[in-house]
């Protein structure tokens, strides 16, 4: 077979899926945004419910916990790449895995703060993440790279993951209590950050997508708020693309998304109900 008939029959032939790791439903958005533009790639969505939250781990237990989860993942799903969609676990891990499994391609979930401080016109720039997240220096050394030097004014909100992963999972929409509950918390951390002369406000949590809208509405004309989300489609995108598309799926290819959840609990209706509108199929590990 000539050389060049031989390389495109090789392309877009890995069907391997892309493995997206986080404690709860905090990584969806990322998971969910991949495929809107990626439909033909497989995907495996792990809940790590047993150590949920990642963000109450200190850096030492969370790297353990997902250097022990990834190896027993890599076995068990064999990804071509792997997502930690996760702030929490990506600043305190994600060095620790690529040297503990360096074969394996590692793409990060860290706050958009380059973005923003190249916005800011204050030159102050609030990042709203996890303890985990606010407390490792990783958000100071990127501040550190960018041209334009801000001042990062980072605020922890546990609250804020708790209420998305309890209170959103069974919210109904036309819940008036609810939405009432969201626009206090929201404006809680508004407030906040504007009487600390931000500018910018990074949501530097991956729960906190799940009120990206919320934030934009109540932070308007103020605050400016930044994620990174589409960064991180662009990145997995640009790693499927690399050497000719080795890693791409065949354009034919029938994807059977997967999501697990790992803990000894069975599945809750929440989990089942996403499973089911996401079109996943649903396991459980231990």
């Amino acid at each position: 077979m000539p050389k060049r008939r031989l390389t495109a029959y090789l392309n877009n032939m890995d069907k391997r899926p892309i493995l997206f790791i986080d404690s709860g439903i905090g990584g969806l958005p990322y998971c969910r945004d991949f495929l809107k533009s990626n439909r033909r790639e497989e995907v495996c969505y792990a809940a790590d419910r047993a150590n949920f939250p990642y963000g109450q781990h200190s850096k030492d237990e969370l790297s353990s916990i997902l250097i022990s989860l990834t190896k027993k993942l890599l076995i068990k799903v064999n990804p071509k790449i792997v997502v930690l969609a996760c702030n929490s676990a990506t600043v305190s891990a994600i060095e620790p895995l690529r040297k503990h499994f360096p074969g394996v391609p590692f793409v990060g979930t860290v706050p958009a703060i380059k973005p923003a401080s190249n916005y800011s016109k204050r030159g102050k720039v609030g990042v709203l993440g996890t303890t985990r997240t606010i407390e490792d220096p990783y958000n100071q050394n990127l501040a550190y790279e960018c041209e334009k030097k801000c001042e990062i004014i980072g605020v922890a909100a546990p609250d804020l993951v708790e209420f998305v992963e309890k209170r959103l999972d069974s919210f109904d929409k036309k819940d008036k209590i609810v939405k009432k509950e969201k626009k206090e918390i929201v404006k809680k951390y508004i407030y906040i950050f504007r009487a600390e002369g931000a500018d910018c406000l990074v949501l530097g949590c991956t729960h906190f997508l799940y009120l990206l809208k919320e934030f934009k509405r109540y932070a308007f004309p103020f605050i400016r708020i930044f994620s990174s989300l589409n960064g991180v489609t662009r990145r997995i995108e640009s790693l499927l693309d690399a050497n000719s598309g080795a890693l791409r799926a065949d354009k034919k290819h029938q994807p059977v998304n997967k999501l697990i959840l790992t803990g000894t609990e069975p599945a809750d209706d929440g989990w089942k109900n996403r499973a089911e509108k996401l079109g996943f199929e649903l396991y459980l590990s231990d």
